[in-house]
């Protein structure tokens, strides 16, 4: 994959934006060395700009760096699944809670409305899931909780990460599953019960993982779907 160019203005902002995209995009694969010098060529910025770059990355939990051994994409384990599930679980089940009454529900039932569209017109796995991830960035925005939204970018990278690796081990699974998932958590929402939405929040992300896990441990399984 060819990286584009870094623009000239806040470069190690830039360098960390590209290179996530591109982890996103498949272009390094889970475990991938990321060398420095390369990147620096690449994007055409200074081996400090892609240093810095990497280290946004780090906190968000995409890289990894050790001493001598240089930056590398997470490796992307069953263990490492539950790991992030479990604490996206529980960041959901307060989310969905906290946004109650909060949250603008017809605009969530709009964007469940275009997932629907574009899943009949035929759309990627990969276009699904960017509309997933917006329909819960606008629960946690609703939240009115500024330290629970932080604590979703803080893994939000790596739950798109898995998620694309569950879209790519099972793409029709994550298609047949995805419009009515998320139906059902703008009912709770509007049912307005917080021990029930919270509930079905935490169920709608182990049922993601469950799935993955499977994806993870036997990838043959791929081919059902």
């Amino acid at each position: 994959m060819q990286l584009r160019k870094a623009d000239r203005r806040g470069l190690a902002d830039e360098a960390a934006d590209l290179l996530r995209e591109a982890i996103l995009a498949g272009a390094f694969p889970p475990g991938s060395p990321l060398r420095e010098v390369e990147l620096a060529a690449s994007l055409d910025v200074s081996r400090g700009s892609v240093r810095e770059g990497l280290a946004v990355l780090e906190r968000e939990g995409l890289v990894r760096s050790a001493w001598h051994r240089g930056a590398r994409v997470i490796d992307l384990t069953p263990r490492d699944a539950e790991e992030v599930y479990s604490v996206r679980a529980a960041l959901e089940g307060l989310a969905c809670r906290s946004a109650l009454g909060r949250v603008d529900l017809a605009g969530l039932d709009e964007l469940v409305d275009v997932m629907a569209r574009r899943l009949a017109a035929g759309a990627s796995g990969e276009e699904l899931l960017a509309l997933d991830i917006g329909f819960h960035d606008a629960i946690y925005r609703a939240a009115g909780n500024r330290r629970l939204l932080e604590a979703w970018h803080a893994v939000r990278s790596q739950v798109h990460l898995f998620q694309l690796t569950r879209i790519r081990l099972g793409r029709e699974g994550y298609r047949a599953a995805v419009v009515d998932e998320h139906r059902e958590i703008v009912r709770l929402l509007a049912a307005g019960d917080p021990e029930e939405v919270a509930r079905g929040a935490e169920d709608h992300v182990r049922s993601a993982l469950r799935v993955l896990v499977d994806r993870l441990q036997d990838p043959t399984t791929a081919t059902s779907g």
